[in-house]
């Protein structure tokens, strides 16, 4: 069946365009990616699982996606990634007690390396699922360059890691503004 990308700045209407899509699903699975590690995080996940209501397996991870979605998935004819960016953010920051404003090229590169690898497997696995695999994502290339490096660097591999997926995808929506734009 394929991946669907929607990408969009934040608060455009992403996910909720993405779990309207994801409505033809018969046996859903929402992969959230997002970690929680202060109340306003728990109450915006609390909105988003009142938001998308009952019929869907939900499963947390931000690593190892294709291990996850290899036990989870099973039996199911779509799965929903909500959201990319949240997974290249805790694969950046996850467990590293790094100086971020004095980090090497060559340790950007690492990171980056990894991230992309676990994409990479989230790609193959997407490829092989007998459904509709729908992975949400900000545009994050449209505003300002960050006045710090880590903002610069997460920026950077953020927009790489879109790249691919939309590279990869076989429909990619824009949203603005709550309007969504069919890109391919």
């Amino acid at each position: 069946m394929g991946i669907v990308y929607v990408t969009g700045g934040a608060r455009s209407g992403k996910s909720s365009f993405a779990e309207a899509l994801a409505e033809k699903g018969k046996e859903r699975v929402y992969l959230a990616t997002a970690k929680i590690y202060d109340e306003e995080m728990r109450e915006r996940v609390r909105k988003h699982r009142e938001q998308r209501g009952k019929g869907w397996t939900t499963v947390e991870a931000h690593s190892c996606l294709d291990e996850t979605l290899g036990k989870s998935a099973v039996g199911k004819d779509l799965i929903l990634v909500d959201c990319l960016t949240n997974m290249v953010a805790n694969l950046m920051l996850e467990d590293r007690d790094l100086d971020w404003d004095k980090v090497s090229t060559e340790k950007v590169a690492e990171i980056e390396m990894e991230v992309m690898t676990e994409l990479e497997k989230l790609i193959r696995f997407s490829k092989i699922f007998s459904g509709k695999v729908i992975v949400v994502s900000n545009e994050l290339g449209m505003g300002i360059v960050p006045s710090y490096p880590l903002g610069r660097h997460f920026r950077d591999i953020a927009g790489r890691a879109n790249q691919r997926v939309a590279q990869e995808s076989d429909e990619a929506y824009l949203l603005v503004s709550g309007i969504s734009v069919k890109l391919k």
